[in-house]
This record gives structure tokens, C-alpha cells and sequence, in this order.
């Protein structure tokens, strides 16, 4: 955590910013390793304080040992203003893509009536530092695609057609459980037929048919960490179309992986699949970005996309993938979380893929 801390207060100061007010829970957990629900960080260039009520004293004392508690016995956003005068704070930064209007409305109020504190906002600032994972990160992420690969492999097998996708889904979750998984990584997605075009369609009481396609997008975690996975499926045998939607799918994923390379921006990631796809003369059908970051949120920094002008480099964990979506029949989606080691992508995921 010492190490987090020193990267922060270093961005800190080229702000000329004296402390932050961190609020967004996956930040929180971060910095000081406490993963309980409710709590304020305060970072100054000197002290890290942790703010939560009785119901996490304990868990803060064992989670986050480097951290001076605060213990918050009434309405923190009052007593707030004390702990600002306490440590000298004049320019205090504050998670702007978290805190709400009528929270900051309450902090420049309650500021003003004991500090002369300026709330300075800041986007991302966090962010930017989980974005290089630790090899400690890395090694918990690999756990995590582990639990969703077994998972996946455990359940395909037994999808039929006459299955509703719900059970499917139901089916998911009990296995990445079973396997070992802290919880769902984000609501598992399963679309077969015509729902498979909706890249983020939800299970519903629809019939699975023979035939056609089964987009499958799951992730387990692992003491926090998240993975992302997508495979496109096949109840019973594959037709001419599935077939070839879902081989120009997979090249566009395979190509884009093995030519990925340090240096490059999120845009030019993005451009090598989509390239194949829009030779294959689908590229109106790939609507969505190449792929985004993973780590203890299943999106964050990086982004792959074509306005991305954000460098790839080693300790990065994304996704990629590539999908294909027709209104009316169907999609294909073929979805890895890879990590930067070496300068290349290296898949985490390690789940069969179908071949057609």
C-alpha cells in the first residue's frame, strides 16, 4: 500500500493539490485494502486516514494497518470540515466522476462554515495509478480467470436446447461459486438466437433453439479482482451463417491479440480487429469498443476504442473483444481478458473456443 500512496501524493503534488477526499469504494479498497462498504479515505503528503462507523471497526483494524482510523459516530459530512482545519488542508481534491451535486453542495457548505478549503475537482487521478497492476494484482487476476474458465467449461457442456437462458445463467453462477469465485464479476449475460445481437441482452425465459447462436459473457473474481469472458456457442450443429459470422469473430480476436504490442494506443488496438471485420464486410456490425480495462472494477483504464488515445504498456489487464451483431438472427462475441507482459498480449483466459 505504501508504494500506492507514494505514486498518489507524487500526482498529488504535480496538481499542487495538499490532500484527496476518496470516496469510490474500488479506489478506497485499493489504496488501503479495506473492502468494507462504507468509508472516506483522507491522503495528505503526510497521513492516510481511513473514516467508517462500529460496523467495520474491526475489519478496518485488520485491512488496513498503515491507515489512522477515524471512527464515525454521526453525520461524517459535518465533522468533515474538523479533520480538513486538523491537518492544514487548503486545496483539497475530490473525486468529481463520484461525488454527487448534492454531496459536493454539502462539503462546500459545511467547508465553508470552518475552512478556508477549496474543493478542487479530479477525474481519474486514482484510476490512472491501478491501471499498471502489480505482479501480486496479476497473479490474483490469473486465479480469477481460472474460476470463470472451469466455470464455463462446466456448463457447456450440459447447455441443450430446450434450456431457457435463464437457467443457463442460473447454471453459470452456481458453477463460479462452486469453483471458488468471491461473486459475479457483473450480471451474467446469455442471449441466444435473435437476443444474441444485443450485446448486453439479459437472460430471459426465452427457448434455446438448436442451431443458433449463444452468447455466453461471465466473470468471476478472486479476493476482489475480476475477469471478463465471452464465448459464442452452439446448441447442436453450427449453419453456413453461424459458421461464418463466427470465424470472421474469431480472426478478428486472434489477429488483434498476436499483433498487440506495447507503444500502441487503445485507438490502433481497436483498428486491428475492426479492420478484419470490416473487410469481412460486417463492419457496421461491430458497434462497441475493442475492449476496456479489468481489475477489482470489471471496466476501467484502459480503454481500447477508436477515439483511445491512451498507450498500452506492460502491467495493463483488458479485454478484447471483437463481436458481430445482426438484428433479427443474432451476434457473435469472442471475449479474453489478456494482460501486457513483455510487450505482447497474453491471454489470461484459457476456455476453449468453438470450431467451425
Amino acid at each position: 500500500m505504501n508504494k500506492r500512496l507514494k505514486r498518489l501524493r507524487a500526482a498529488l503534488a504535480e496538481k499542487d493539490i495538499d490532500a484527496i477526499f476518496v470516496t469510490q469504494a474500488a479506489n478506497r479498497r485499493y489504496l488501503s485494502g479495506f473492502d468494507g462498504t462504507a468509508g472516506y479515505l483522507i491522503i495528505t503528503d503526510k497521513k492516510a486516514i481511513l473514516a467508517t462507523d462500529s460496523r467495520y471497526w474491526e475489519q478496518a483494524e485488520r485491512e488496513a494497518p498503515d491507515f489512522e482510523l477515524f471512527k464515525i459516530t454521526g453525520n461524517f459530512l459535518e465533522i468533515f470540515p474538523g479533520l480538513v482545519s486538523k491537518y492544514g488542508i487548503k486545496r483539497l481534491g475530490f473525486e468529481s466522476d463520484d461525488v454527487s451535486y448534492d454531496i459536493h453542495h454539502i462539503l462546500k457548505r459545511e467547508l465553508k462554515k470552518k475552512t478556508t478549503a477549496k474543493l478542487i475537482a479530479v477525474s481519474g487521478i486514482v484510476e490512472k495509478i491501478r491501471m499498471i497492476k502489480e505482479p501480486e494484482e496479476i497473479r490474483l487476476m490469473k486465479e480469477a480467470a481460472a474460476i470463470t474458465d472451469a466455470a464455463f467449461q462446466n456448463v457447456e457442456k450440459k447447455i441443450r436446447a430446450g434450456m431457457m437462458e435463464k437457467q443457463v445463467a442460473w447454471e453459470l453462477e452456481k458453477a463460479l461459486h462452486e469453483k471458488g469465485s468471491d461473486g459475479l464479476a457483473f450480471p451474467i449475460i446469455v442471449g441466444s438466437g435473435p437476443n444474441a445481437a444485443l450485446p448486453h441482452a439479459k437472460p430471459s425465459d426465452r427457448v434455446i433453439n438448436a442451431g443458433e447462436p449463444i452468447v455466453i459473457d461471465m466473470g468471476g473474481r478472486y479476493r476482489g479482482y475480476a475477469n471478463d469472458l465471452t464465448r459464442t456457442i452452439c446448441a447442436g450443429k453450427a449453419d453456413g451463417r453461424l459458421k461464418e459470422v463466427y470465424n470472421v469473430v474469431l480472426k478478428a480476436q486472434t489477429e488483434a491479440i498476436s499483433r498487440i504490442r506495447k507503444g500502441m494506443t487503445g485507438a490502433e488496438a481497436d483498428n486491428l480487429a475492426r479492420e478484419v471485420i470490416r473487410q469481412a464486410g460486417y463492419g457496421e456490425a461491430f458497434g462497441h469498443s475493442l475492449g476496456h480495462g479489468v481489475g477489482l472494477a470489471e471496466h476501467e483504464e484502459p480503454r481500447l476504442s477508436a477515439s483511445s488515445k491512451e498507450k498500452l504498456t506492460d502491467g495493463m489487464v483488458f479485454t478484447v473483444e471483437p463481436g458481430v451483431y445482426l438484428p433479427g438472427w443474432g451476434g457473435v462475441r469472442v471475449e479474453d481478458t489478456v494482460v501486457m507482459e513483455n510487450g505482447k498480449a497474453m491471454p489470461l483466459n484459457k476456455a476453449g473456443k468453438a470450431g467451425y
